[in-house]
């Protein structure tokens, strides 16, 4: 099973990917509205709301996904881990779809799961919003993990989240920023169930590349040591992926 800290905090993770100049041809070409993605990355600590999932380490980060003009899209994420049997596997799907103009909305759900472990698996039905607000483009959302699931017993767990980004004109660099504040039936996180992460950071990308640095923190309790023994104390994180 995933870390107590993710476990209690669910997840929206689905991990992104923009399609190549050839898959769009070819999509066209077919005229079937189906677009694949991919995506392969290495990052020097693989933080999930603030708690590393990897011990403090590299790990090594890979997925596709199929998506339709209609909106459909299912897809699937894996990361290499420090728990469980090391490996952990995302199957995605749901439904993205432009409400008003410049604005998309998105519903789905998230399945985790932890091959070669039992009774550990998570599903997390997540909403999200996106759109520009200036020059800024601006993504608030939301997932839940109900309760009743064998990795949950009778906890739950909500997560708010806002990202932003700001392209620097002329350059292939942006600026990013995240804030997100989970909910929790369990105490961990804080001994009201409480946490809130955050980060800043920049990325750049050149054609199929993108690579980022970023400074992840959260505001779980210093006491006793508790914030760094669960990776959840502050630390700059790079990212180096390529997609197609």
């Amino acid at each position: 099973m995933k870390n107590l800290s993710r476990a209690c905090f669910g997840m929206l993770l689905a991990a992104s990917a923009i399609s190549t100049p050839a898959f769009a041809q070819e999509e066209e070409e077919a005229g079937d509205g189906i677009t694949i993605t991919g995506s392969a990355t290495v990052v020097s600590d693989y933080r999930f709301r603030g708690f590393s999932q990897s011990n403090e380490e590299a790990a090594i980060q890979g997925g596709f996904g199929i998506s339709h003009d209609s909106g459909l899209y299912v897809g699937t994420w894996g990361s290499s881990i420090g728990f469980a049997n090391g490996t952990e596997i995302d199957v995605f799907g749901g439904y993205s779809t432009e409400v008003v103009p410049g604005l998309t909305a998105d519903i789905g759900a998230t399945l985790y799961l932890y091959p070669g472990t039992s009774n550990s698996s998570i599903i997390e039905p997540y909403f999200s919003v996106k759109g520009a607000l200036g020059p800024a483009s601006v993504k608030a959302g939301v997932a839940w993990a109900p309760g009743g699931q064998d990795s949950l017993g009778d906890d739950s767990a909500v997560y708010f989240y806002t990202d932003a980004g700001i392209a620097i004109p002329s350059t292939p660099f942006s600026l990013n920023g995240h804030i997100g504040f989970a909910k929790s039936d369990s105490f961990l996180g804080g001994a009201d169930g409480e946490v809130i992460d955050y980060s800043i950071g920049v990325s750049a990308s050149y054609k199929m590349l993108t690579g980022s640095v970023a400074y992840v923190n959260t505001d779980a309790p210093k006491a006793l040591g508790y914030k760094e023994s669960v990776g959840a104390d502050g630390a700059v994180v790079f990212t180096l992926g390529v997609s197609f």
